[in-house]
C-alpha cells in the first residue's frame, strides 16, 4: 500500500477518507456498490432521511465551481441528517491571502466532521488529509486533472444497475481522456472491478502518453473502438483546461468522435451511453443520443445521491464517535 493509500484508510483498516481509486481493493469497491444500493430507494419514500450522521457538521469546500457534484453531495449529507455549510470560496479568507492550510485548522475550530474538497490543483484533497485531526474525514470531489473517484463510483453503480456482471462487459470511454480525472477514476475502477476490457477512443492530441499503462486499449477510430461494446462513456471536452492547438474545430471532432445514432449502431444492440456532465450537445453527443432511449445520463445524476450517502455514512463511521 502506498503511502497515499495509507491515508485512506483507519488502522484497523476502515475506510476514513475518500481519496482515490486507484490500489482499493474489489471487496471495497463492491461494499461501497452494496450499500449504495441500499440508500437507492430513498428517493422514492415520503420520508427521505436516515438518521446516520445526525449530529455531525459536514463542509462543501469547493474551489471550483461544480452546481450538480456539490447539489449531490449536499442532498446526500441531508438525506443522512448531517449539518451542511456550503463554502463560497470566492468570498473567504483564501482570497485575501490566508493559505489553504490556515483555512482548514479554522474550520477545525469550529468542531467540523467532514470536508468535501474540490480543487484545481491535483492531490489538493490528499494534502488536507494529511494535515486534518484525525476525528475529520475527507472526500475528495475532484481535484485537477487526477481523479474523480465518487464520480467513478456513481458510474460504476450505474453500470451495475444496468448491465450487472463487470467480467462479462466491455466499455468504451470516448474523448478527452488527457484532461479527464473523471476518466483515469473510472478506468482505475473498471479494471479492479474485472471488466474483459476498457476502450478508450481518443485523437493522438487528447491521449496521455503511454495510455496503454493505464490498462485500456487504445483506438483512435471510433468503428474500431465501438465495436461490440456494452458500454459507451462519452467524455467532456475541457476546453478551459487545454493549451495550445488540441483540436481542429469543434465541429470536426464531432465529426470524428461525437456519438452519433449512425456511430452507436456499432457498439452491441444493448449498450447503454452514458456521460459524467455537463453535456456539450453537438460537439461530444447528438441530442438525441443523449435524450434516447439507450441514455442513462440523468440516471448517473439521481444514483449520484445514493453513491455519495454511501461514501459518506463509510468513512464517517469508520472514524467512530467524536468528542
Amino acid at each position: 500500500m502506498t503511502s497515499d493509500q495509507g491515508i485512506q484508510f483507519t488502522p484497523e483498516g476502515k475506510l476514513k477518507h475518500f481519496l482515490t481509486i486507484e490500489g482499493l481493493s474489489k471487496s471495497l469497491l463492491t461494499e461501497i456498490l452494496e450499500v449504495a444500493e441500499s440508500f437507492a430507494s430513498v428517493s422514492e419514500q415520503q420520508v427521505k432521511k436516515f438518521p446516520l450522521l445526525r449530529g455531525k457538521t459536514i463542509i462543501n469546500l469547493f474551489f471550483e465551481n461544480s452546481t450538480r457534484t456539490r447539489t449531490t453531495f449536499d442532498l446526500a449529507a441531508t438525506r443522512l441528517s448531517a449539518d451542511v455549510l456550503n463554502m463560497d470560496i470566492s468570498t473567504s479568507a483564501t482570497s485575501k491571502g490566508e493559505t489553504l492550510l490556515d483555512t482548514i485548522h479554522n474550520l477545525e475550530a469550529m468542531h467540523i466532521d467532514m470536508f468535501v474538497v474540490r480543487h484545481a490543483v491535483s492531490g489538493a484533497a490528499h494534502f488536507i488529509a494529511q494535515h486534518v485531526a484525525p476525528n475529520i474525514s475527507v472526500i475528495n470531489a475532484g481535484d485537477g486533472q487526477h481523479a474523480h473517484p465518487t464520480q467513478a463510483m456513481l458510474d460504476m453503480f450505474t453500470i451495475r444497475r444496468f448491465k450487472k456482471d463487470f467480467s462479462q462487459l466491455k466499455v468504451a470511454i470516448v474523448g478527452d481522456i488527457l484532461h479527464s480525472r473523471v476518466a483515469r477514476s473510472q478506468i482505475q475502477a473498471l479494471n479492479i472491478l474485472g471488466v474483459l476490457a476498457v476502450h478508450v477512443i481518443a485523437p493522438k492530441t487528447l491521449l496521455p502518453a503511454q495510455a496503454e499503462s493505464l490498462g485500456v486499449k487504445v483506438f483512435y477510430d471510433m468503428k474500431q473502438g465501438l465495436e461490440g461494446v456494452d458500454v459507451i462513456i462519452m467524455l467532456r471536452l475541457q476546453k478551459e483546461r487545454m493549451t495550445g492547438a488540441l483540436l481542429p474545430t469543434e465541429s470536426e471532432y464531432y465529426k470524428c468522435y461525437g456519438l452519433t445514432e449512425e456511430k452507436l449502431e456499432f457498439a452491441k444492440q444493448d449498450a447503454i451511453v452514458m456521460h459524467p456532465g455537463p453535456i456539450n450537445r453537438g460537439v461530444e453527443i447528438a441530442s438525441e443520443v443523449a435524450d434516447g432511449m439507450k441514455s442513462v445520463i440523468l440516471k448517473q445524476v439521481s444514483y449520484g445521491i445514493a453513491v455519495r450517502m454511501a461514501i459518506m455514512s463509510m468513512t464517517m463511521q469508520a472514524t467512530g464517535n467524536r468528542e
